[in-house]
């Protein structure tokens, strides 16, 4: 049997359709205008005027200049030394700190909970954050944007919620069989837990892959600018770009490259996106329903 809907609920969600497709147009119109901007010809984009919905001509010129830079590709190798060093610290660390936290056990497991929580709403501030990473010896080190937060309260939380969903049951079994914790962690939990840590490496990479405020501060030396970093003095420091072309369009070519830059250091996060996007949405559930 067919079900006829009212005019009203037709009128609703006609309304919904015509309402996210405005929403997905004004969120993706930024993206593309930068798209547009790199692609466009210097000579055509200094002509238009008004809205642009296509490149004003076609020129690789931009993303010609972008790639033969070496600024850009030192920024791009330390910021996958970041990601890559910096997930490894940040699963095995937010694995074993989760997975303490589900034994009841471990004396004085409420109390180390209640800290712990703490130090979600509450820190020491900035300038002891900066003094105590000096002291430690990392100031313009790579491993200052990897160590300082090495655990996120949250994430590990999230996970730990994840891991209390793993029936006791299979714990005990391994106990009689004459494991240890470690076997329960490294084959019983993390292997049971795969879509939670697929929601750990989605939301600590882009944090490492977007780390900006800990790198301005803690690297000072332009051989260890992160990608961000590099965008930044490009974006900033724009009208002291090495650009060949002639002072009538060299504005309009410094845009291009800007453009060109905000989309080289964009895209290749967008692409991870869709491969973990059923996890991310997943992930919001995590520890949320009990069976």
């Amino acid at each position: 049997m067919v079900e006829r809907r009212t005019i009203g609920e037709r009128a609703f969600n006609l309304f919904n359709v015509l309402f996210l497709i405005l929403l997905s147009v004004i969120m993706l119109y930024p993206m593309l205008y930068e798209v547009f901007v790199s692609l466009s010809d210097p000579l055509a984009l200094f002509a238009h005027r008004g809205l642009m919905l296509r490149p004003q001509g076609f020129s690789t010129y931009a993303y010609t200049w972008v790639i033969s830079n070496n600024e850009v590709w030192t920024g791009y190798r330390n910021t996958i030394f970041v990601i890559v060093v910096g997930l490894a610290v940040n699963l095995t660390l937010t694995s074993l700190g989760a997975y303490f936290l589900t034994r009841r056990s471990v004396m004085w497991h409420k109390p180390i909970m209640i800290m712990i929580l703490i130090t979600m709403y509450f820190s020491g501030g900035l300038v002891p954050f900066f003094l105590t990473v000096k002291d430690l010896g990392l100031y313009d080190s790579l491993f200052a944007l990897i160590f300082p937060t090495a655990i996120s309260t949250y994430y590990m939380i999230l996970l730990r919620s994840y891991f209390t969903s793993i029936p006791e049951s299979l714990v005990e079994s391994v106990f009689i069989d004459g494991g240890g914790h470690f076997t329960i962690l490294f084959k019983v939990f993390i292997p049971l837990s795969l879509p939670a840590m697929a929601v750990m490496v989605l939301y600590y990479g882009v944090g490492h892959w977007n780390t900006y405020f800990n790198a301005l501060i803690f690297i000072k030396s332009k051989e260890k600018f992160t990608l961000q970093l590099v965008l930044q003095k490009m974006l900033i420091e724009g009208s002291n770009l090495d650009v060949d072309q002639q002072t009538a369009e060299y504005e309009q070519v410094v845009e291009s490259i800007k453009a060109a830059m905000v989309v080289v250091s964009t895209v290749p996060i967008l692409c991870i996106y869709p491969f973990l996007q059923k996890y991310f949405v997943g992930g919001i559930m995590i520890g949320s329903l009990k069976e």
